[in-house]
């Protein structure tokens, strides 16, 4: 799963997504996979397993997207990177991708340590503003 953000409009085919990175989980395909056994980072383990079903069943993703969404130091601090330094993104969505490691000769041609594929979309673009993304987060209690 990656989660991206954005300032532009994301109706905009021409909108500038950007990626925010995690700790151990496969994100940017040329990124080294980190050696972490045999420790687990949780939130990345947590975002592996919420793939295999939908953000309904995982209401603690539907309150990570909001945290990113403000910007909140803590949240940020258990990811690798923010590409958002300055201020949050307008925009968030999360799209799932299959991985394989990429063969010698892939890495060798390419850097590349990391074949993925789209998959499908995981979860809807929203805003802060966007009303059933406010009603899932008051519902849950956390407006």
């Amino acid at each position: 799963m990656i989660i991206e953000g954005t300032y532009d409009d994301p109706k905009l085919a021409s909108a500038k997504w950007l990626a925010y990175e995690f700790k151990g989980k496969p994100g940017d395909p040329q990124r080294m996979p980190p050696q972490i056994a045999p420790y687990h980072l949780r939130l990345d383990w947590m975002m592996w397993f919420a793939g295999f079903s939908s953000y309904d069943e995982n209401p603690w993703f539907v309150h990570l997207v909001e945290k990113l969404l403000q910007g909140d130091a803590q949240t940020l601090s258990l990811l690798r990177s923010n590409p958002f330094p300055g201020n949050p993104p307008h925009y968030i969505r999360a799209e799932l991708y299959e991985y394989r490691f990429a063969t010698p000769e892939e890495h060798k041609a390419t850097g590349r340590w990391w074949d993925r594929q789209f998959s499908s979309g995981y979860f809807p673009v929203v805003a802060m503003d966007t009303p059933g993304f406010r009603q899932v987060l008051a519902a849950q209690g956390w407006l």
